[in-house]
C-alpha cells in the first residue's frame, strides 16, 4: 500500500499549470487585488466543503470521495483552460475548491487507517514524509513537463489541459485500494448523520485544548504560506527580466525555463525535506519541541525575506523563498502526526478536515489583504512590491513563538 500512497501523491501533484498560475492572471492583466479575491474565493469555498466532506467520507467511505475529488478536479482543469474573462475563473476555482475540499483530510486519515491495521502507528510521521515526499517528487517531474509544455506551446493556459491525463490515472489507482480502507462506514448516509458527525466532531475540536491550538496553528503557518508561497513567480519573472540569458526568446519562453529550473530545484529540496521530518521530531525531544524549532526558523526567514524583497534583491528572494518551501515540507508531517494524535478512527477524517478548513479560512483572509498590499506599496514606490508578504509571515511567527510559551505553562 505504500507503493499506491505514494503513487497518489505523485498523480495529484501532476498540475502542470501551478508553476504558471499568477503568470497566467497576470498575463490575462488581473492586478494582485483581483487575483488575491480568486484566492479568497476559492479558500472560501474549500471551507464551506471542507469539513462536510470529511465527515461524508467517514461516513459513506474514503475512497468514493477521493475519485469524486479528482473528477472535480478534472472538470476545473477543462474550464481553466478554456475561460479568458475574470468572472469565469470564479467557476474554475468553484470546481477546485471541490477537489480539494474532497481530497485534502481524507487520504490522510486512510494513511493512517493503514498503519492501525499494520500496527506501525509509531511510524505515522516517517510514513506520511516518505509519501509525501513523493508528492513533492512529482512536483519536480510536473514542472519540467511543464516547462517544456510552454515552451512548445508559447501558453501558459494549454498546461491546464494537460493536467487531466495523471488525474483520470489517479481515480484509477483508488479502484485498487483495499475495502477496510473506507473507514468504518456507518451504514446509509443521511444528511442528518453527516452533520451530527461534524457537529460532534467540531464540538470535541473546541473543548480539547491541545486541539484548538493544534488548529490556530495550522491557520498561521499554513494559510499565510499557501497566500504567500505563489509570489515567487513574480520573482522569479523580475529576475528572468535582468538575466542576460535566452534574450532571443519570447519573454513567455524565457520565463518558463527559469521557472522551470528554480521549481525543479526546489520540489526536489522539499522532498528531501519531507522525508527528513521525523528527524526533527526526534533531535528536537519530541512534536511539540520539533514544532517550535521550526517556528522559530521563519521568523527568522520572514524577516531576512522582507529586507531583501524591499531592496529588490530577487536573487536571494528565490533563495528565501525556497527555504520557506523546505520548512513547510519539514512542518507538514509533524502537524499532521500531532492532530493524529487527537482523532479517532471514526472521526480521522473529520478532525483532519476541520484543520484544513482553519487552513483555509486563513488563507481565505490572508490573501486578498496580500494582494492590496502588493499593489499599494507598487503603486506608492515603498521599495521592492512584494516585501509586505514576508513581513506579514515574520508577524505572525512572532505572535505564535510568543502564545507557545504561555500554552504550555497551561
Amino acid at each position: 500500500m505504500l507503493a499506491r500512497f505514494s503513487l497518489y501523491g505523485f498523480l495529484k501533484n501532476q498540475r502542470y499549470y501551478e508553476p504558471f498560475m499568477i503568470l497566467l492572471f497576470l498575463e490575462r492583466g488581473f492586478s494582485f487585488t483581483q487575483i488575491g479575491l480568486l484566492v479568497a474565493f476559492r479558500e472560501i469555498c474549500i471551507n464551506l466543503f471542507e469539513v462536510p466532506s470529511g465527515a461524508l467520507a467517514d461516513t459513506y467511505g474514503r475512497r468514493r470521495c477521493m475519485m469524486l475529488s479528482f473528477t472535480s478536479y478534472i472538470i476545473s482543469f477543462a474550464l481553466f483552460g478554456s475561460v479568458k474573462i475574470y468572472v469565469s475563473f470564479f467557476a474554475a476555482m468553484f470546481f477546485f475548491a471541490i477537489g480539494e475540499a474532497f481530497r485534502t483530510g481524507t487520504h490522510k486519515a486512510m494513511i493512517f487507517t493503514w498503519l492501525r491495521l499494520q500496527d506501525r502507528l509509531d511510524e505515522k510521521t516517517r510514513v506520511y514524509g516518505f509519501t509525501r515526499s513523493w508528492s513533492k517528487l512529482g512536483s519536480a517531474f510536473s514542472v519540467l513537463v511543464a516547462a517544456l509544455f510552454v515552451i512548445a506551446t508559447e501558453s501558459y493556459s494549454s498546461v491546464f489541459y494537460l493536467s487531466i491525463a495523471p488525474y483520470v490515472l489517479g481515480i484509477i489507482n483508488f479502484m485498487q485500494y483495499p475495502n477496510e480502507l473506507e473507514g468504518k462506514i456507518q451504514g446509509k448516509i443521511t444528511l442528518r448523520g453527516v452533520f451530527d458527525n461534524l457537529w460532534s466532531t467540531l464540538k470535541m475540536s473546541l473543548q480539547i485544548r491541545h486541539l484548538r491550538r493544534l488548529i490556530v496553528e495550522s491557520m498561521a503557518f499554513e494559510g499565510v504560506f499557501n497566500a504567500a508561497k505563489d509570489y515567487l513567480q513574480p520573482v522569479i519573472k523580475g529576475m528572468a527580466l535582468a538575466l542576460p540569458l535566452f534574450i532571443y526568446m519570447e519573454d513567455t519562453r524565457r520565463n518558463a525555463i527559469i521557472v522551470g529550473v528554480v521549481y525543479f530545484i526546489l520540489h526536489l529540496l522539499s522532498a528531501w525535506a519531507s522525508r527528513k521530518s521525523h528527524r526533527i521530531t526526534q533531535h528536537a525531544g519530541g512534536e511539540e519541541q520539533g514544532a517550535v524549532r521550526i517556528w522559530k526558523g521563519a521568523l527568522v526567514v520572514y524577516l531576512l525575506l522582507a529586507v531583501i524583497l524591499y531592496m529588490k534583491w530577487y536573487y536571494l528572494a528565490i533563495v528565501g523563498f525556497m527555504v520557506l518551501y523546505i520548512m513547510q515540507s519539514l512542518w507538514r508531517p509533524i502537524l499532521i502526526s500531532r492532530f493524529d494524535a487527537y482523532a479517532t478512527e471514526t472521526r480521522g477524517a473529520t478532525v483532519l478536515s476541520i484543520e484544513s478548513q482553519a487552513k483555509s479560512a486563513s488563507t481565505a483572509l490572508v490573501a486578498p489583504i496580500l494582494g492590496i498590499a502588493v499593489d499599494f506599496v507598487t503603486t506608492r514606490g515603498f521599495g521592492g512590491g512584494f516585501w509586505p508578504v514576508a513581513a506579514t509571515g515574520a508577524v505572525i511567527a512572532f505572535i505564535m513563538l510568543a502564545t507557545a510559551t504561555l500554552h504550555r505553562r497551561q
